[in-house]
C-alpha cells in the first residue's frame, strides 16, 4: 500500500490511528455519557459537544503557529499526544469537574498533535510529487481505521459495560500512538525539526508550560463559560470570530507580501476553507444528532440476531474509508497518469453533492417506516456510504492540498488555519443538530413522541440535503477560474 512512498509516513500512518482512536472513542461516548450518566438535556449536551468540538479543531492554531515558531513539528506532535492522553485519564474521574478538566486537556493536546502530524505528512514529499495526494489518501485510511476501532470496540464497551472502560480504553491507544511515532523518529530522515533551534532553546519550556497552564483556563471557560456558550450568547462565537481574524490577517499578510501565485494560492486556500466549513457542518451531524437519530429512529435489529448500539452506527463511516481508501489512492494516480485527474475544487464541489444526496437517501427512507416509526438501517448505511465517498473527495485531498498552496515557512500555521474552518463547522454543526430537540414554552425541553421525532430529523435533513447538492453545484461551476489562480498546482 505504501511502495513507493516516504518511510516516514507508516510512522505517521500508526501515530495518528491512535490518536483517532482516542478522539472518536471519546467523541462517541460523549453525547451518551452527557445524556445518560450525566443527566444533562439533550439541548444542553449537544452545546457542550458542540463547544468542545469546536474548540479541538481551534486549538491548531495556536498548535500550529508554535511549531513554526519554537517547537518545530516533531516536539509538538509528542506534547500534545502526551496531553490528550492526560485528558481522557482524568475524565476518569467520574463527574462533571473530571470531565471538563479532560475536555481542557485533550483540547490542548489535540492542538499541538492534529495539524503538526499532517503538516509532517506534507513535507514528507518533494514539491509536485504526484504520490502527495495518493499519499495523504493513505494518511487518511489511518485516521479511519483508528475511528473504526473507536466505533466498534471503544464507545460499545463503555456504553456497554461502564463509561470509564471506553474513556480509559481511549487514553491507552494514545499512548501507543506516542510509542510508534516515538520509535519511528529516525524514518522522518529530519522532517519536523524546529525552523529556529535557538528559538527552541530559549522559549520551549516556556511553551510546554503555558500550554500545560491552559488546561485550567479553558476548565474555567468550559465550567464558568457553559451558559453563556450553552445558551447561545456567542462567548463561543466570538472567541472563533477572533481566532479568524487573526488567521485572515496572518495568511493575507504573507499573500500580499510574496508575489502574485503566492497572494492567488492564499485567496484560493480561504476560499476553500469556506466551503469545507459547510461539508463538516453537515457531516458532524454524525456525533450528535444522527446519533440520538439513530438511538430513536432507526431499526438496529440486524435479524433478530443482534442489536446495534446507537453508538456503533458510526463504524460505517470508517469502515468505508477502509473499504474505499485504497482504491481512491490508486485512483487519483492513474487518472493523473491519464491527464484526467479533476482539480482540487471540482473535487471539492463533487465531495459536497454526494454528502447531500446521502442526507436525502434518509428522506427515501422515511417512506419505509411502520408504526413505529422506525427507518431500516440500510438507509442510515446508504447516508454513510454517500457520506464517506464524499469525504474521499474531500478532506484527504484539503490535507494536500495546505501543504502545496502554503508558503513553506507558514505550513503549520496555514494547517492550524485549515483546522478552524473545522471548528466553525463544530460549531455551526451544533447550532443545526438543536434544531432537533423539542423545545416548549420558556425554552423548556418537551419528549415528543417517535412520529413526531421522525418528523423533525427527516425534515431538518432533507433541507441539509438540498442545500448540500446546491452548494457543490456552484462550487463545480467556480471550479475553473479558481483553478487557475492556483498556477500549476494540482
Amino acid at each position: 500500500m505504501t511502495q513507493g512512498h516516504p518511510r516516514g509516513l507508516a510512522v505517521c500512518f500508526g501515530a495518528e490511528m491512535f490518536e483517532r482512536l482516542c478522539y472518536y472513542g471519546m467523541r462517541g461516548l460523549l453525547i451518551l455519557y452527557l445524556t445518560d450518566a450525566l443527566m444533562q438535556g439533550d439541548t444542553k449536551a449537544i452545546g457542550i459537544y458542540g463547544a468542545y468540538t469546536a474548540l479541538v479543531y481551534a486549538a491548531p492554531v495556536w498548535g500550529g503557529k508554535l511549531a513554526d515558531s519554537v517547537l518545530g513539528f516533531r516536539r509538538a506532535v509528542v506534547f500534545g499526544g502526551v496531553v490528550m492522553a492526560m485528558g481522557e485519564f482524568m475524565i476518569l474521574g467520574g463527574t462533571e469537574t473530571w470531565l471538563y478538566l479532560g475536555m481542557a486537556a485533550i483540547i490542548v493536546g489535540n492542538g499541538f498533535f492534529k495539524a503538526n502530524i499532517s503538516t509532517i505528512v506534507g513535507r514528507l514529499y518533494k514539491d509536485g510529487d504526484p504520490l502527495r495526494d495518493s499519499g495523504f489518501t493513505i494518511f487518511y485510511m489511518g485516521i479511519n481505521i483508528g475511528a473504526l476501532l473507536a466505533t466498534v470496540a471503544v464507545a460499545p464497551l463503555g456504553e456497554k459495560f461502564g463509561y470509564h472502560w471506553g474513556f480509559l480504553l481511549a487514553g491507552i491507544g494514545m499512548l501507543m500512538g506516542i510509542a510508534i511515532f516515538l520509535r519511528g523518529q529516525h524514518k522522518l530522515e529530519g522532517v519536523g525539526e524546529p525552523n529556529d533551534p535557538e528559538a527552541l532553546r530559549k522559549y520551549g519550556k516556556l511553551v510546554y508550560g503555558v500550554s500545560i497552564l491552559a488546561i485550567p483556563a479553558l476548565y474555567a471557560l468550559i465550567t464558568y463559560g457553559a451558559d453563556i456558550i450553552i445558551l447561545g450568547k456567542d462567548l463561543l462565537f466570538w472567541i472563533l470570530m477572533g481566532l479568524l481574524g487573526y488567521v485572515c490577517y496572518h495568511l493575507l499578510r504573507e499573500g500580499f507580501k510574496g508575489d502574485r501565485v503566492q497572494r492567488d494560492r492564499i485567496i484560493v486556500l480561504m476560499i476553500l476553507m469556506t466551503f469545507n466549513v459547510v461539508f463538516w457542518a453537515f457531516f458532524e451531524q454524525a456525533g450528535s444528532s444522527l446519533t440520538l437519530f439513530a438511538l430513536r429512529n432507526v431499526d438496529r435489529n440486524i435479524m433478530g440476531l443482534y442489536e446495534m448500539p446507537a453508538s456503533q452506527t458510526q463504524f460505517f463511516n470508517p469502515a468505508f474509508i477502509i473499504l474505499f481508501g485504497s482504491v481512491f489512492s490508486v485512483m487519483w494516480i492513474k487518472l493523473s497518469k491519464m491527464g484526467k485527474n479533476p482539480s482540487i475544487p471540482m473535487k471539492f464541489g463533487m465531495g459536497i453533492v454526494q454528502l447531500g444526496l446521502g442526507f436525502l437517501a434518509l428522506l427515501l427512507g422515511a417512506g419505509f417506516v411502520g408504526d413505529e416509526a422506525l427507518v431500516p438501517l440500510i438507509f442510515l448505511g446508504i447516508m454513510y456510504l454517500l457520506h464517506t465517498t464524499g469525504e474521499l473527495f474531500l478532506s484527504p485531498i484539503g490535507l494536500s492540498m495546505v501543504t502545496k498552496l502554503a508558503p513553506k515557512h507558514m505550513t503549520g500555521s496555514a494547517m492550524g488555519a485549515w483546522f478552524l474552518s473545522f471548528a466553525f463547522s463544530m460549531y455551526v454543526a451544533a447550532g443545526l443538530a438543536k434544531l432537533t430537540g423539542g423545545v416548549g414554552e420558556g425554552g423548556a425541553e418537551v419528549v415528543l413522541t417517535p412520529t413526531e421525532s421522525l418528523t423533525t430529523y427527516i425534515s431538518l435533513f432533507g433541507k441539509m440535503g438540498f442545500v448540500a447538492v446546491g452548494i457543490g453545484i456552484i462550487l463545480m461551476l467556480l471550479s475553473k477560474p479558481l483553478t487557475r489562480l492556483m498556477h500549476g498546482v494540482e
